[in-house]
C-alpha cells in the first residue's frame, strides 16, 4: 500500500527523539519527599511544530518520559490529519427577508436625510 499523502510531521519515535528538547523538573502536588527531591516530571518540546507536552503522573522519570512521548505522538497524529472541506449550507429564507427589511429601513432613513430639491417651494 502506497502513501499518497505526505505527512507534515514525522511520528517515528527514533526521529522524534532527535527533534525534541527534553526538560526534567520537580512535579508539584502531593507525594511527599520523593516528589519534592527528585526531578521526575518530563517536558518535551517538539521544535519543528512548537508543541509542548508535560507528564507528571508517575513516580519515575522513565515512565513519565514514555508517557510524554506517547502524548506527543498523538498530538502530531492530529496535526497530520487532513482537514475536512467545509460544505456551505444554503442561507435560510428568514435571514434573507431580515436583510431586506433592514435595507428598506436604512433606505427610508437615507431618504429623510436628503436635502430638499431646488424646485420645492414653500406654500404660505
Amino acid at each position: 500500500m502506497e502513501k499518497s499523502l505526505k505527512q507534515k510531521y514525522n511520528n517515528d519515535l527514533k526521529i522524534l527523539e532527535r527533534e525534541v528538547s527534553i526538560d526534567t523538573f520537580r512535579s508539584s502536588g502531593p507525594g511527599g519527599q520523593r516528589k519534592n527531591k527528585v526531578a521526575t516530571a518530563v517536558r518535551l518540546k517538539h521544535l519543528p511544530s512548537g508543541i509542548t507536552v508535560i507528564a507528571t503522573e508517575h513516580r519515575f522519570q522513565s515512565q513519565n518520559r514514555k508517557l510524554a512521548f506517547e502524548r506527543l505522538q498523538e498530538r502530531l497524529r492530529k496535526l497530520n490529519r487532513p482537514k475536512k472541506r467545509r460544505i456551505p449550507t444554503p442561507v435560510p429564507v428568514s435571514v434573507i427577508e431580515r436583510k431586506k427589511e433592514k435595507k428598506k429601513i436604512l433606505s427610508k432613513q437615507k431618504r429623510l436625510r436628503e436635502k430638499p430639491s431646488k424646485d420645492f417651494e414653500f406654500s404660505d
